[in-house]
């Protein structure tokens, strides 16, 4: 295995994809991850921190669409969300870059 700092800031980095083509942060990670794991030091964490934390974030946001209806929570919900998905990836991605294995918050285990 090697060890290549920068392909794992940039599978942090590629969850704002969406930012760009309007989908994609789960699956860009995903391919990141899926091919480079076993050849990539720390990869394995990494990709597995990444990909529960979008998942999650998609349950969130499926949930956040009914509670529209209800005095507009969904859409704070929503713009929550939005705002978390922008500035975490990016965090993570610094601390990524100093050799930290960052976590993600609201971030549930599907994926261990």
């Amino acid at each position: 295995m090697r060890q290549d700092r920068q392909l794992i800031v940039l599978t942090h980095l590629s969850q704002l994809i969406t930012l760009v083509i309007g989908f994609g942060s789960l699956i860009l990670p995903l391919i990141l991850w899926s091919s480079n794991k076993e050849r990539v030091l720390e990869m394995d964490a990494h990709g597995k921190n990444i990909l529960n934390f979008q998942i999650s974030l998609i349950i969130y946001s499926i949930i956040c669409i009914p509670l529209i209806l209800f005095l507009g929570l969904g859409i704070l919900g929503l713009i929550a969300l939005g705002i978390i998905s922008i500035v975490f990836p990016i965090i993570n991605a610094i601390k990524a870059s100093k050799g930290e294995t960052p976590k993600y918050p609201l971030s549930l285990s599907f994926i261990s």
